[in-house]
């Protein structure tokens, strides 16, 4: 069944016919998507199954003027597959953690690319399996790790890559947000109460959430590939069958060495996101709460403080930067750049053609990692503190 909701725009011409999945009314992380992907003119949203509720879902579609409303997300597969040229090419998946799995196969299995919102997946199997089916029909399945999107994270990536900081030897990172210091789920707020049930959000609660983002941002710059980790995992607030705190140690391939704290139950953090990674030539330090500049510190020299839009960028920095210095980019515009870069890999499944070697986004294959991460740290945790090989 599709109900009709407005009329299609015109003159989408080379732009990606979007659908999107979840992110109704009410919903935070679906305006996120949206706006990512209106703000470089990439992308035409044309169709949804924007809630569970049909009569959310027709008001939300009517609301944001979609030419298509469905009832479900396997409606929706189904029917603009049945569409070709004229229906969806993508879909952007934005509903809580235990629909991404069955939403996304509904649409790989119908040709559509997906972009997915992160944790890919509720397990590493599932992940497993959408990484092979994706691989098997040719497909784009990207994850929303919006962080690797900040020009001077592609800064500091490109440092890591030229050498400029020798072997490396540890990297730190932590995310911390004081949100879930008290039992909000007990409110009814429903970004807390999704987030913190098993059912729903998966085997991992702060470490899905953030915990997930910080091992990909570390993963993004560095480089390393984590062969095992130690890690506590612990819920603070009683009663919440989540953890909200993680405490990982990890040992990298290589030889180099790292630290990974998460937590929603830190008074006093926002948003505190930040990553430094230090080599025997060099080290470099990045804060989201402060993402237009980046600290680099050559051994014996002083640490030099790079702004983002200033000729001291790096090509890669420089790329994905839209405004000069001095006018800030953050959140929104990291997501932006995200959203574009999947839309030139879209645009090149679109034509055959090939990707243009400087485009970088997160994949599958990221999503399968962070989903290594979250059952290696539980499982360490269960045992002990045991150290544990991350698969993957």
């Amino acid at each position: 069944m599709t109900i009709e909701a407005g009329s299609t725009a015109e003159g989408a011409g080379r732009r990606i016919r979007l659908g999107m999945v979840g992110g109704g009314e009410g919903a935070f992380i679906g305006a996120v998507h949206r706006i990512a992907a209106r703000l470089d003119d990439h992308y035409e949203l044309l169709a949804g199954a924007l809630s569970s509720t049909l009569e959310k879902a027709l008001r939300s579609a009517q609301a944001l003027g979609l030419a298509r409303a469905y009832p479900d997300y396997r409606t929706m597969a189904r029917e603009e597959a049945a569409l070709g040229a004229d229906g969806i090419e993508a879909v952007a998946i934005v509903t809580p953690n235990d629909q991404h799995a069955p939403a996304a196969e509904a649409f790989l299995e119908a040709g559509i690319h997906v972009i997915c919102d992160k944790p890919v997946t509720t397990t590493l199997a599932q992940a497993q399996r959408l990484r092979e089916l994706a691989r098997s029909k040719g497909l784009v399945l990207a994850v929303t790790y919006n962080y690797s999107g900040y020009p001077m994270v592609r800064h500091a990536r490109q440092l890591v890559r030229e050498g400029a900081l020798g072997t490396l030897r540890v990297v730190q990172v932590e995310y911390a947000q004081d949100w879930l210091t008290e039992a909000l789920e007990s409110s009814g707020q429903k970004q807390a109460a999704w987030r913190t049930d098993p059912a729903r959000a998966g085997a991992g609660g702060c470490i899905g959430d953030i915990g997930t983002h910080a091992y990909q941002l570390a993963a993004f710059v560095s480089g390393l590939q984590t062969e095992s980790l130690c890690a506590e995992v612990s819920a603070f607030v009683a009663g919440r069958a989540l953890d909200d705190n993680v405490q990982v140690m990890l040992r990298f391939a290589g030889g180099a060495r790292g630290m990974l704290w998460a937590s929603q139950v830190a008074p006093g953090n926002e948003n505190g996101l930040r990553l430094r990674v230090y080599g025997d030539k060099g080290g470099l330090e990045w804060r989201q709460e402060h993402p237009n500049q980046l600290h680099w510190s050559p051994f014996g020299q002083p640490t030099q403080i790079i702004s983002r839009g200033t000729g001291a960028a790096k090509p890669d920095a420089a790329r994905v930067t839209r405004l000069p210095s001095g006018h800030p980019e953050g959140y929104l515009e990291g997501f932006a750049t995200v959203y574009a870069e999947i839309a030139q890999a879209l645009r090149a499944a679109r034509d055959g053609s090939a990707i243009a070697p400087d485009v970088v986004f997160p994949t599958i294959e990221d999503g399968v990692h962070g989903m290594a991460f979250i059952e290696a740290a539980v499982r360490s945790s269960s045992q002990g503190g045991q150290w544990v090989e991350v698969a993957g």
